[in-house]
């Protein structure tokens, strides 16, 4: 239901903008007051979580995103809406986000047994790529409808605020495990407790790969995709927009059945497992040097299609492997640092294609996909890949009690 209103929210936050000013600019402000503070403060938001619990944390943001939303729905009916309103709604929501998130993401070990992690992180993700689908279309739908007027936009701030209702309603019914292993409240300041999970995450092989992997293909994937399909589409492709319409459905219709697949599907163990991610990330590069070349809309539907189902299984598998294996009194701090890996390199990945586009997509492409190729090999090499799948074997509270 929460992923279902932030789905409204996201059409018709900058619909509201451009209503109110026709300023791309300003349109790049909201996003960024959004974007930048959810990254600046995800570590921190993780620290929280594991010193209270996912659950209160995220009934708390509930609560402030239905205030935030119920107030922007009021200024919207009543014809006072201020773009200086509009900026502080953005603001405020990234900053809660940036502890949102991480609970959010560390919520599923708190709620299911160790066996069904996988499976519980499939309806998890999933039901969040599904409403990707009929959200937006949704939305946009409505804040058409009323587009004489700004009663749709009203609308559909109102579904978003009804759904953080419904959400802290389940959360306040919600009965979770406790996540502090002992009764007692760590003693140590919230910043020492971010940099005890620093050194945690960076002296365990796995995780440290784990982030380095990520991070590398973040960087060197997100960007180009996000950047170059778009270029692909209009410049080579006779379809136009209509191929690039195509080719995202394939990105998050391919994501959605390879959550479904590994929530069905057997997870592979140890060395099979660390063999599969190293074959799927040699996946990755080659098909995106492959876009270079190609120039079929059905061709790089297809493609696109099998990169969206390895990277959904995938994810699925190295989400579960993380919250099965770190300790549940530093779950919040290691997802948040997932999180960061992936996210927070993504608008850099983006600056660094674009700017390289414009001289030669191909060659964007291509270098991008060879780097990822060598990062795949790279990993093959590191004993904490080889190690994937596998139980942890030391107390992993030794490096925290230090």
């Amino acid at each position: 239901m929460s992923s279902l209103g932030d789905q409204f929210a996201l059409v018709a936050t900058p619909w509201l903008v451009l209503q109110l000013t026709g300023d791309p600019l300003a349109l790049g402000i909201v996003l960024a007051l959004e974007g930048l503070p959810r990254a600046i403060f995800m570590l921190l938001g993780g620290a929280v979580t594991d010193r209270f619990s996912p659950r209160l944390v995220m009934l708390v943001s509930d609560l402030i995103r239905l205030l935030l939303t119920s107030l922007m729905v009021a200024a919207v009916f009543t014809g006072t809406v201020q773009m200086w309103m509009v900026y502080a709604f953005a603001l405020g929501f990234g900053l809660v986000a940036g502890f949102a998130v991480p609970a959010a993401n560390s919520i599923v070990p708190m709620l299911v047994q160790e066996d069904d992690l996988q499976a519980g992180n499939s309806i998890v993700m999933g039901a969040g790529q599904l409403v990707q689908f009929v959200g937006p279309t949704i939305a946009g739908i409505l804040i058409g409808k009323y587009s004489s007027s700004a009663l749709g936009i009203g609308l559909a701030f109102t579904v978003d605020a009804i759904s953080f209702a419904v959400s802290a309603l389940c959360l306040w019914l919600m009965s979770a495990k406790q996540s502090q292993v002992s009764g007692e409240k760590p003693k140590e300041s919230i910043w020492s407790s971010i940099v005890v999970a620093v050194k945690y995450l960076w002296h365990d092989d796995t995780l440290r790969v784990f982030f380095l992997i990520l991070a590398a293909v973040n960087l060197l994937f997100t960007g180009p995709l996000l950047v170059g399909i778009p270029v692909l589409a209009d410049q080579y492709l006779p379809e136009g927009a209509v191929a690039f319409g195509l080719l995202m459905s394939a990105v998050a219709g391919g994501y959605l059945l390879g959550i479904l697949l590994a929530g069905v599907l057997p997870r592979p163990k140890g060395k099979a497992m660390s063999a599969f991610l190293v074959f799927l990330l040699i996946s990755f590069g080659v098909a995106l040097a492959l876009f270079g070349f190609i120039r079929s809309t059905w061709l790089d539907f297809a493609l696109l299609l099998v990169l969206g189902i390895g990277n959904g299984y995938i994810a699925i598998l190295m989400f579960t492997w993380m919250q099965a294996n770190t300790p549940k009194e530093m779950l919040g701090r290691m997802m948040s640092m997932v999180l960061l890996a992936g996210s927070g390199l993504i608008p850099i990945s983006q600056a660094i294609s674009g700017a390289v586009i414009r001289h030669n997509m191909e060659g964007l492409f291509i270098v991008a996909g060879i780097l990822i190729v060598l990062v795949a090999l790279w990993a093959g090499l590191q004993p904490g890949v080889r190690a994937f799948g596998e139980e942890l074997a030391a107390n992993p509270q030794a490096l925290a009690s230090e």
